[in-house]
């Protein structure tokens, strides 16, 4: 049995990747208002997500104003994926359902 990604198992990140597995791109702000965490935190969770190859950041601007937006990579979409299987593995075993 793989063990659980430490990456994806912190709440807000799961949080994050499930919502992008459902959008092409979602914006910063979109985020915050969702999942409702300070914006320095959802910053420290995307960094996270980006450095592991997760999430692709791509920016632009509307004039002169930075507009941030995030896409779920393959690679994140296989990790959560891989994330869901380990969980159903550990739902599933005999350690997993409260036994001794």
């Amino acid at each position: 049995m793989m063990d659980v990604d430490g990456v994806i198992h912190e709440p807000v990140r799961l949080r994050i990747l499930s919502i992008l597995t459902r959008v092409d791109l979602a914006a910063f702000k979109f985020l915050v208002s969702t999942l409702d965490p300070s914006r320095g935190n959802l910053s420290s969770h995307m960094d996270m997500l980006e450095r592991v190859g997760y999430v692709d950041v791509p920016k632009r601007f509307d004039g002169r104003v930075p507009y941030t937006e995030f896409a779920i990579t393959d690679g994140g979409r296989k990790a959560l994926g891989e994330y869901w299987i380990v969980l159903d593995q550990i739902r599933a075993s005999p350690q997993g359902d409260g036994a001794a």
